[in-house]
């Protein structure tokens, strides 16, 4: 045989192995295996050793967020699946029982790049892994909370988990969802969404009765990821709180007796002698359970600023907030000649400086003040302070989002 008739084999074998690597090296790119040093030509895989085919949704830039990361296969089965954003921080998730799918737990943020790795093992046995990315489009606007109580305190048997949104909150249901609230005994509570004093969106959860002494909770708001809707904007971040129940402290108020008497775990410890407010008009006080929202100390009270023109304008020693609306139990010494037989403060609970110095030293915020009266403004409202203990817990419960409610 001729020199010339060779030539024609040799080009054929080059070819074939061209096509062979051209065949093999995409997987080359994504595979945990090292080579076997096999000839090109005997890597073909098998039919049961193909390659894992692999898509990850969302996928590309400025793609939106909010949506969870979903990876799937076919021709194998998902070993392990990471994301992780550009500092590093990982988004959890959860396989399929087949191994054919993932899902991450939490949703993909505005203005965050992702990797995901996912590792895959084909019919055959083989190990490969393979790498994608995503950007998601950041936030037009972002929305943030103000929350009660703070963690690490220790409140009342009245005091709810309240959170005040910057935007509003039209997609209720859903950021409901995000907000996980944990009890050391399994306390029985619903969330309500209502208007707050503000006028902002807020929502507050709230056991079917009060708090036990005691109790340890937990909130964990986990936000970030979440649209508010329409005009809200987007939640950047998450929040997470957790306090301690203290003693059940209860202040019942009966105006028409002009009296105060504060129960401590179902004992009476002191009663002192009080005015309300004045009957007949604005200057009555609320009636129901009004709870107390801070300690504030000597401040400045104006009546203007509550819509009593220039009735007062005086420092006042004491104050504790019950309402939004400006009702306080507070020291009241020029009213001194009225305690325990009138009602004729400008709406607050008055005492003797020595009374409410005492008393401001004993409760704390989260006490519930029970209030009774027969000429009163009416009722508090569950935005105006945390006046959600006077609804019922069927109404209470109506007021959530996800309970068929709002």
């Amino acid at each position: 045989m001729s020199r010339s008739s060779h030539i024609p084999v040799r080009i054929h074998a080059r070819v074939r192995a061209a096509v062979v690597a051209a065949l093999v090296a995409p997987l080359a790119a994504c595979s945990s295996n090292s080579s076997s040093g096999a000839p090109a030509a005997e890597a073909t895989p098998s039919p049961d050793d193909r390659p894992v085919t692999v898509s990850v949704t969302p996928t590309g830039k400025q793609v939106p967020a909010g949506e969870p990361v979903r990876v799937t296969v076919s021709g194998g089965r998902l070993t392990s699946v990471t994301v992780t954003d550009a500092e590093g921080h990982r988004l959890a998730g959860k396989a399929a029982a087949d191994g054919r799918s993932w899902v991450s737990d939490r949703k993909a943020v505005p203005g965050t790049a992702y990797e995901v790795t996912a590792a895959t093992r084909s019919a055959g046995g083989t190990a490969r892994s393979a790498r994608s990315g995503f950007t998601t489009a950041k936030a037009d606007q972002i929305n943030k909370v103000d929350w009660r109580p703070g963690t690490g305190t220790t409140v009342g048997v009245a005091q709810p988990i309240s959170l005040v949104f910057d935007h509003p909150v039209k997609n209720r249901a859903e950021v409901e969802k995000q907000l996980k609230v944990t009890t050391s005994n399994d306390t029985e509570g619903s969330w309500g969404w209502m208007r707050d004093w503000s006028g902002r969106d807020r929502v507050d959860w709230r056991p079917r009765t009060y708090w036990k002494p005691g109790t340890e909770v937990t909130l964990k708001a986990e936000l970030n990821g979440t649209d508010s809707g329409t005009g809200g904007g987007w939640f950047v971040r998450d929040y997470t709180t957790a306090f301690t129940i203290g003693d059940r402290q209860i202040a019942k108020v009966d105006l028409d007796r002009h009296q105060l008497a504060l129960v401590r775990n179902g004992e009476t410890v002191r009663r002192i002698p009080v005015s309300g407010g004045t009957p007949g008009g604005d200057k009555r006080s609320w009636r129901g359970t009004a709870v107390l929202m801070s300690k504030e100390g000597t401040i400045n009270m104006n009546s203007e600023t509550v819509g009593l023109g220039d009735a007062y304008d005086k420092m006042v020693d004491h104050s504790m907030r019950l309402t939004w609306s400006g009702m306080y139990a507070h020291a009241a010494p020029w009213n001194a000649r009225h305690l325990g037989r009138a009602n004729r403060s400008s709406g607050c609970i008055g005492m003797s400086d020595a009374d409410a110095a005492w008393f401001y030293g004993q409760v704390r915020p989260g006490d519930p003040f029970e209030i009774t009266g027969k000429d009163t403004k009416g009722v508090v409202a569950p935005g105006n302070g945390f006046g959600a203990w006077n609804l019922s817990w069927p109404e209470w419960q109506r007021m959530s989002a996800l309970r068929g409610g709002r």
